[in-house]
């Protein structure tokens, strides 16, 4: 049932999730798999519709920003900052939300 097997990737992906430091992600962002999830959104959800591939989701939260791929200006203010996450993986992506 698809209903069940949503409910498990999201309690693995919740399971999964935790905290990084600016200096451990910047290998990942070096490798452009760092995806940027705007603070309010459940990080978690994010990551259930990237692994679900669900493109309408997707699609909105790219448009208006709230999930988008790091960019140097984002490398940029997290290294002057020394910025810390929460982050999950769901590959190739490492999904980080700003504490």
């Amino acid at each position: 049932m698809v209903v069940d097997s949503d409910e498990r990737l999201r309690a693995k992906l919740n399971a999964e999730t935790g905290r990084l430091a600016w200096n451990a992600l910047q290998r990942h962002f070096a490798r452009g798999s760092v995806i940027s999830v705007a603070p309010g959104m459940d990080l978690v959800e994010v990551a259930l519709s990237i692994a679900r591939d669900d493109q309408v989701a997707i699609a909105a939260w790219l448009a208006d920003q709230r999930v988008k791929r790091a960019d140097n200006e984002d490398a940029l203010d997290w290294h002057e900052r020394d910025a810390q996450f929460w982050a999950v993986v769901t590959a190739p992506w490492v999904l980080v939300q700003e504490m």
